[in-house]
This record gives C-alpha cells, sequence and structure tokens, in this order.
C-alpha cells in the first residue's frame, strides 16, 4: 500500500465541501490531519457561510479530523500574514497538499495556486471542471445533508432558508439559479452522512437581511442583499 500523502481540507461547512471531503477519503489518496476554516474575527463566524465556530467544531468531530480556524479581519488586511502562518505550521508537520471544493470558478483556483504554490504547497480540486448538474447528482447520491443557510435575496426568497438542499427544493429554484450555487445564490450547512459519523444537531434560530456595500475597481459601489439564518446550538 502506498504512503499517504499529508493534506489539509479548506473546509466550509457546506455542501461542496462535504461532498469533496467525502471523495477524498474515500480514495484513502491523501492523510487528511485537519479541516482548516477561515473565520470573521468580529462575528466568531466562517467568512463565506457565517456558520458559528461552535457549530464547525461539532461537524469536525463528527468527522473525526480536527478543525483549525485562523481568524481574519473584516477588511482581510491581516490575511496573507496568517495564512503563511497557517501554511508554515502544516508544513512542519509534513503537509504537502491543500484541497478545496471548489468547481469551476476559475480565478478562485488560479488565486490559490498562486499563494500557495510559490510557499511549498500543491492545490487539490476534487471537483474541479465538473458541470454543476453533475456535481449535485453526486451530491444527492452520496447521502449528505445539507440545509440552505443563506440565499442572495434577489435570486432565492427568505422562503429557501432552512430547507434541505434536495430534489424537492431544487425544483422549486428559478431557471437562472445554478444548481450548486456557484454564483453565490446560496450557501449550506452540511450535518449528516457522508463523511460524518453521527448527526450535527443545530437549529435555526432566526432569519435577518444582511446588507452588504462593494466598492468596484471603477468606483462604483454595489450592494448585495441577502437572508441569512441565525445558527444556534
Amino acid at each position: 500500500m502506498h504512503k499517504q500523502k499529508k493534506a489539509v481540507f479548506n473546509w466550509s461547512g457546506g455542501k461542496d465541501s462535504a461532498l469533496a471531503l467525502y471523495k477524498v477519503l474515500q480514495q484513502r489518496e491523501f492523510d487528511v490531519i485537519a479541516l482548516l476554516t477561515t473565520i470573521n474575527e468580529e462575528t466568531g463566524r466562517s467568512s463565506v457561510h457565517s456558520i458559528p465556530i461552535e457549530i464547525l467544531k461539532k461537524q469536525a468531530e463528527s468527522i473525526s479530523i480536527p478543525l483549525y480556524t485562523v481568524e481574519f479581519a473584516k477588511d482581510l488586511n491581516n490575511y496573507d500574514h496568517k495564512m503563511c502562518t497557517a501554511v508554515n505550521h502544516f508544513k512542519e508537520q509534513g503537509v504537502t497538499h491543500f484541497i478545496f471544493g471548489d468547481i469551476f470558478l476559475a480565478d478562485i483556483k488560479t488565486y490559490r495556486e498562486n499563494k500557495l504554490n510559490p510557499l511549498g504547497i500543491e492545490v487539490v480540486e476534487p471537483l474541479w471542471n465538473k458541470s454543476p448538474e453533475q456535481v449535485i447528482e453526486e451530491f444527492l447520491s452520496s447521502g449528505i445533508k445539507s440545509k440552505i443557510i443563506v440565499t442572495q435575496a434577489d435570486k432565492l426568497g427568505r422562503e429557501f432558508i432552512g430547507k434541505d438542499l434536495d430534489r424537492s427544493t431544487m425544483n422549486l429554484f428559478p431557471n437562472d439559479i445554478d444548481v450548486c450555487g456557484e454564483n453565490g445564490e446560496y450557501h449550506t450547512l452540511s450535518y449528516a452522512g457522508g463523511p460524518f459519523r453521527n448527526t450535527v444537531d443545530f437549529s435555526i434560530q432566526n432569519i435577518e437581511k444582511e446588507v452588504y456595500s462593494i466598492k468596484l475597481n471603477n468606483g462604483e459601489i454595489k450592494t448585495y442583499e441577502y437572508w441569512q439564518a441565525g445558527i444556534g446550538l
């Protein structure tokens, strides 16, 4: 039996992460020694899916892989420094690969490679270059259970928050929605099946509308509105 390569899995807590991790664990090429999650240091929640750190810890416990968190400032001004520190920490443990659950956004993959390759870390993308339809079918076949916890308000309504991502829910999506939410239409929290050894219990305590303003390179301010689940144990 060949020696497994040591790797860190970059964990968002959502469906693509759960599916990519499940595939990696089944293939046994990598020894995944940690789940790395980026945390907004102001909110104590994951930087994209806004999952509370207490739930992330429960996910990691169910998967039986340690959680390693990296806290960033809201404006990301300490991102490079914090990530370099994390990479060096794992390189000292023999890690050679970082694994992600990206599907087809080429600029994200290129960004990851440009940041990590010079540090001696190879990027692995188990779902890369598959169509959203292929990925969602793999997800449905995997038995992984995930709930929608964030929606882009002009794409999916408040009523989708808390729904399980299954075929009946996807049948309700408008035609212009990417079924995997790759354009930011929705985010999920995975809680059972696949890599999970037991169900991760959590509750949706409230639903709020969050508004974010982003300044584009041309100086234009663009505003995005999201429905966001408030999640608790």
